[in-house]
């Protein structure tokens, strides 16, 4: 969605419309306190909503590992709102660029060599390679420098070797610059600064390098542990607390499970079944992880998968697979038939046509609250 494949609709789906058909109330607010005397979660101005059981799935924030600048003058993609700025931002300094001294050229820096990072730095690589003479016939893309920035020394830390080399060997043949063991100190208005005191220029710097807790749930009284996480135990529920639950990024369990989306989709379903076997008078039952494999893709036919079995994919096959999962997961029949079209136009038109969506010029990105 932040390089103009996929349309905003595509990807989200309204919680409204789910409710409809699941027989779910929904209510639009900032949890700011739980009292667990009476039960009830405060919200922002005042309001609040009573529980007979709470499940806390605050999903995580960006993690700027406290670098000066970082929030003020780095974009991030990890919502939807984060991701269409993003996208709004890009595609408006092409387009100034454009209008302006072409021959400047366009530095984008991507800050982070896991999964996230990885997959924006490809398809930045991807947006200029293949559609940016289309769009932007003003602009040579060899003055578009895509730059990976990351403190360790290899690219996917959690996959096996031989998937780390070979995702760095697909983005270096995609001319993508990379900056291994490198910690940024700084980031400014137009460059990101090392701690070994050199700069880099950036005109577009995008944060992907992990996420966190959200404030605000230091602000929930609760058990707090590793990385501000909330604290849960072998059901999920709240450490000390009989009926709340905590779930996927914000929970820590003694599993220390990833901040990734199959954790946090199969604590969901644990702690709902737990809730249902409380109200029926049962007991409740230890959650067990089963890790079904993690995935990454590069770009076009170029993609690693680790998968249950010590199973690992690499390329065409392995972007097929990240594709299918990708557009399996989504809700709604609609949504994936509207995903898998749009990525079949992407991956069939661009090489003929314009894939590119022109946003607004933003000189910086919003301020990070």
């Amino acid at each position: 969605m932040a390089t103009g494949a996929l349309n905003p609709g595509d990807i989200a789906y309204p919680i409204r419309a789910l409710s409809r058909k699941r027989r779910i109330h929904f209510r639009h607010g900032e949890a700011e306190r739980i009292d667990t005397a009476n039960r009830q979660l405060l919200l922002a101005g005042g309001a609040s909503l009573a529980y007979d059981y709470l499940v806390l799935a605050c999903g995580a924030a960006v993690n700027y590992f406290d670098v000066e600048g970082a929030a003020e003058h780095s974009a991030a993609l990890y919502t939807r709102g984060e991701a269409i700025t993003l996208r709004d931002r890009l595609m408006g300094e092409l387009e100034q660029l454009a209008s302006g001294d072409a021959s400047r050229g366009l530095v984008a820096v991507v800050v982070g060599g896991g999964p996230t990072g990885v997959e924006m730095a490809g398809a930045l690589a991807e947006l200029r390679d293949t559609a940016l003479t289309h769009a932007f016939p003003e602009l040579d893309p060899k003055t578009i420098r895509v730059v990976l920035v990351e403190r360790a020394d290899e690219l996917l830390a959690p996959f096996h070797p031989a998937l780390r080399a070979y995702a760095r060997s697909q983005l270096e043949r995609r001319s993508v610059e990379l900056r291994l063991a490198a910690t940024i100190s700084s980031v400014a208005t137009g460059a990101v600064h090392f701690e070994d005191g050199s700069s880099l220029r950036s005109d577009l710097t995008v944060w992907a390098a992990g996420v966190t807790v959200a404030a605000q749930v230091r602000g929930f009284g609760l058990p707090l542990g590793r990385g501000g996480r909330i604290e849960v135990d072998g059901d999920l529920r709240v450490r000390g607390e009989e009926r709340i639950f905590a779930v996927g990024d914000v929970a820590l369990s003694g599993e220390r499970l990833p901040q990734l989306a199959q954790p946090a989709i199969q604590m969901g379903r644990h702690a709902g079944r737990q809730i249902a076997a409380l109200l029926a008078g049962g007991a409740t039952e230890a959650f067990a992880y089963r890790d079904k494999g993690t995935m990454a893709t590069i770009g076009r036919r170029a993609a690693v998968a680790e998968l249950r079995g010590g199973i690992r994919l690499r390329g065409t096959l392995a972007w097929g697979a990240w594709l299918a999962l990708h557009i399996v997961t989504l809700l709604g029949n609609r949504s994936r038939a509207s995903a898998l079209l749009n990525l079949t136009w992407r991956y069939v038109a661009w090489p003929s046509g314009s894939g590119v969506i022109v946003g607004d010029i933003a000189e910086e990105p919003p301020a990070k609250p």
